[in-house]
């Protein structure tokens, strides 16, 4: 029998290797067959002129996501593309200060287009390519989504991209573990019920685990497609709360050859980063390369003063090889991620109050400031190593157009608790992911635009130290897809369906001889799909209605975990009998534009059904089941589901009074509540659910045609963070939080010579007021108590002031 499985085994191996090897024999004859076909090549030129002035306007960027290849205007405010295949294609336009415009073009001949722009710090137009087959315009999408380009990232503080997301995007919120860890929360719904999508292909990096991040590095972001609600249409198991699609390659302009230099202070943690890019495209031939370094020592505030072990440091660097022709394009991208991260405990001495620390001889001592003042973590810490090469191609098939990608990633994290072994993890998750993707895209049809497709991808786990929460796994998902848009003049209807499988084999494993998992089998298939549609009413209004089904698969550590969850109190046992999660999800949504005043309001209802979540196990005499864990006696929880529903909603009013154009003063709140179907312990409350949130920012715009200082922007903004008492409190799970209110502040500006702009600086104060506060969704409010103060785990990040430079150069070759 266990020759037969040993056979087996290799047999499925073999079977999944042909089929790798199938996929890329495929592509390498799909690029001879297109470079063999008769391509004409077409050239689009024109002007980019202010709107109000009529002047040129030197450095616009014109791009054509769909090609991912674009253009920048020179000081007569002309451009020219590189040769381009025919098609119909959306252009977006953009300069700093000024909205965006998008333009159809239709290639079939050189074409000329010549573009005004106003002035304007409010963007009311984009091209996205989330939640969509191909490039569509983003009031045609009946789904809320919310575009961040890099200029804006560059002026939030923050210590990784999540959180920063969370200052811009109304309804996202982030799950923290202290300043490097952030996972993202749409609308309630965070973990594996959030896709988050990195240069066309999905994340994979253990996202199960409450202290594993995205492992993605900010520096490198240069555009960020945050959609909210079920994506399952498009992107399969787990996009049932929305998708943050991180792209962070954009080719430069044909002839053109950028360097880019970023550095980065942060005062409260001594964060100190810095990031390089050197990209350029000629004749077709494109390349992109970048390095990035950040390291923060411990963070304060004004009530745990420096929080031991909350420093980091990551490095990551990355390159892209490629080529954009007649017949398409084909880019190889590789990147790889590296960062080691402290575990803020808690610990403490109780007699002083101050945070302790393990020494190798298994003794613990009060931490210094030697220790607070260094950026190599001490133990618990973890080192992360994330590798992603992939393959981005598309191919003109005649009319019809063929996306083919295919990914490899290596996910290594390592777990160290051990002070007198630095060299051994104690758990150490080995993930690799073979992605792959084809989308076939018709041509126009009249008004009709229909694609159709198949995604998925291979994954195998191992475990490779002594400690083990989840089994090794095999898993294979595959789900095919079609979807259709239709749009005329004013109306945009678009939906599709979606059929997918996923395999999941978890395999035995034994601990000191005795039994730690046993296999299983399981299948788990469902169908997905949604309608919606956008109606501009008028050139200021525009209405939206999206359905959906969303669904999402358990994970491994909901199926099978089978051990203590280091960093909490909990020792987790899996249900290899657990069901998908299914959701049912109805937004609606209008915005509104005026000379003084832009509106922007959206509302949804999801009801989900099976939601899995975590409880207590009771023994025979009803009470709490504890367990002793090398010596620490742990509670056991059990993985469970129920029927639950979230509704909500974000409004953003933005005051912008005509003719002073400059000013503006917008406020966004967000709101979602969540509940179970019937109560869980004496609650019916979710768990994980951010507090009601109210921005509001006064900013003013000056200078936009300065010759020395150009695009200064001054803002000043409230953060209020409501009271949430609707917390999951069953089995003493989570806590009321208060309300708190942080004052920041920030100016930013271009300086320029002769035109050109030398650099960008940006300067930023956070929490003004030095409040001490935890944010409701942040794990270290659960730590230790303070018995010194009686104050129950650790605190946010004290006041803060951060300093950015920017240096951008461009030439042309």
């Amino acid at each position: 029998m266990k020759n037969a499985s040993i056979f087996a085994t290799m047999y499925q191996k073999r079977s999944k290797m042909k089929m790798i090897s199938g996929v890329i024999a495929a592509i390498f004859l799909l690029f001879q067959q297109a470079y063999a076909l008769p391509n004409p090549k077409f050239i689009l030129s024109g002007k980019i002129l202010e709107a109000k002035s009529n002047s040129p306007l030197p450095g616009a960027t014109i791009y054509i996501p769909e090609l991912k290849t674009g253009a920048i205007s020179d000081e007569k405010g002309s451009f020219r593309t590189g040769n381009l295949p025919a098609g119909k294609y959306l252009v977006e336009i953009s300069y700093q200060g000024y909205a965006s415009v998008v333009e159809t073009v239709q290639l079939n001949k050189d074409v000329e287009l010549n573009v005004s722009l106003q002035q304007s710090v409010l963007e009311q137009e984009a091209v996205i390519v989330t939640g969509v087959s191909s490039a569509t315009r983003i009031k045609q999408s009946p789904q809320p989504i919310v575009v961040v380009k890099h200029d804006e990232l560059f002026q939030i503080p923050s210590a990784n991209l999540i959180d920063a997301l969370s200052h811009v995007v109304p309804g996202v919120a982030n799950v923290a573990t202290g300043p490097a860890i952030s996972k993202p929360v749409i609308r309630g719904l965070g973990y594996n019920r959030v896709v988050v999508v990195n240069d066309g292909i999905r994340q994979e990096g253990q996202q199960w685990g409450d202290e594993h991040g995205i492992e993605i590095d900010d520096y490198s972001a240069q555009r960020v497609e945050v959609l909210k609600g079920p994506a399952s249409l498009m992107y399969g198991s787990d996009a049932m709360a929305g998708v943050m699609n991180i792209q962070s390659f954009v080719p430069a302009p044909e002839g053109t050859l950028n360097v880019n230099v970023l550095g980065e202070y942060q005062s409260n943690s001594r964060l100190r980063g810095t990031y390089a890019n050197v990209s350029g495209t000629k004749n077709g031939f494109n390349w992109n390369v970048y390095g990035s370094y950040k390291g923060a020592e411990d963070y304060s505030n004004k009530y745990d003063g420096r929080v031991f072990n909350s420093k980091f440091y990551n490095k990551n660097v990355g390159g892209m090889l490629g080529y954009n022709g007649a017949w398409g394009y084909s880019h190889l991208i590789v990147t790889n991620f590296d960062q080691h991260i402290g575990m803020v405990e808690g610990e403490r001495d109780s007699a002083t109050g101050k945070f302790t620390k393990d020494n190798a001889d298994g003794t613990t001592s009060i931490a210094t400031d030697n220790d607070f003042n260094k950026i190599k973590p001490l133990v618990p810490f973890q080192h992360i190593q994330h590798f992603k090469a992939l393959l981005d191609n598309s191919f003109k098939v005649g009319a019809n157009k063929l996306d083919v990608t295919i990914g490899f990633q290596h996910n290594q994290r390592r777990e160290f608790g051990n002070a007198a072994d630095l060299q051994t993890p104690d758990a150490y998750f080995n993930l690799k992911t073979f992605n792959y993707g084809v989308k076939y895209h018709l041509a126009n049809m009249g008004n009709w635009k229909t694609s159709f497709g198949v995604t998925g991808m291979y994954q195998t786990n191992e475990n490779l130290a002594a400690e083990a929460i989840i089994p090794d796994y095999n898993l294979y998902d595959i789900g095919g897809f079609a979807f259709t848009q239709y749009s005329k003049d004013h109306l945009t209807v678009s939906g599709g369906v979606r059929f997918d499988n996923r395999s999941v084999k978890g395999k035995a494993m034994e601990d000191n001889g005795q039994v730690k998992f046993t296999a299983f089998d399981r299948n788990f298939s469902n169908i997905s799909g949604s309608v919606g549609l956008s109606y501009e009413v008028s050139k200021q209004t525009t209405l939206k209605l999206n359905v959906a089904r969303g669904f999402r698969a358990p994970n491994m550590a909901e199926l099978a975990s089978n051990g203590a969850h280091e960093g909490t109190n909990r020792f987790e046992k899996g249900d290899n009998n657990l069901k998908s999660e299914t959701s049912f999800q109805l937004d609606g949504g209008v915005e509104w534009n005026s000379t003084h005043v832009s509106l922007s309001a959206s509302a949804f209802f999801n009801s989900i059904s099976n939601f899995i979540f975590y409880e207590k196990v009771l023994n025979s005499a009803g009470t709490d089941s504890i367990i002793n864990d090398g010596g620490n006696a742990l509670t056991v929880y059990k993985f469970d589901q129920r029927n639950a529903t979230l509704y909500g909603g974000e409004l953003s009013i933005d005051i912008h009074p005509h003719p002073l154009d400059w000013l503006h003063f917008q406020n966004t709140i967000a709101y979602t509540q969540a509940q179970f179907s019937a109560a869980v312990d004496g609650t019916k409350n979710l768990p994980l659910i951010p507090a009601a949130r109210l921005l509001s920012e006064l900013k003013g715009q000056f200078l936009t045609k300065g010759k020395t200082i150009r695009n200064l922007s001054v803002h000043f903004e409230s953060d209020y963070n409501f009271k949430q008492n609707r917390a999951f409190t069953g089995f003493d799970t989570e806590t009321p939080t208060d309300s708190y209110w942080l004052i920041n502040a920030g100016v930013s500006t271009d300086v320029v010579s002769k035109g050109k702009k030398l650099f960008s600086l940006s300067f930023m104060a956070n929490n003004i007021t030095d409040v001490a506060y935890q944010n409701h969704l942040s794990r270290l409010k659960y730590l230790d108590v303070n018995n010194v103060t009686g104050r129950m785990g650790v605190f946010n990040m004290g006041r803060n002031f951060t300093i950015k430079v920017n240096v951008p150069l461009s030439f042309k070759i």
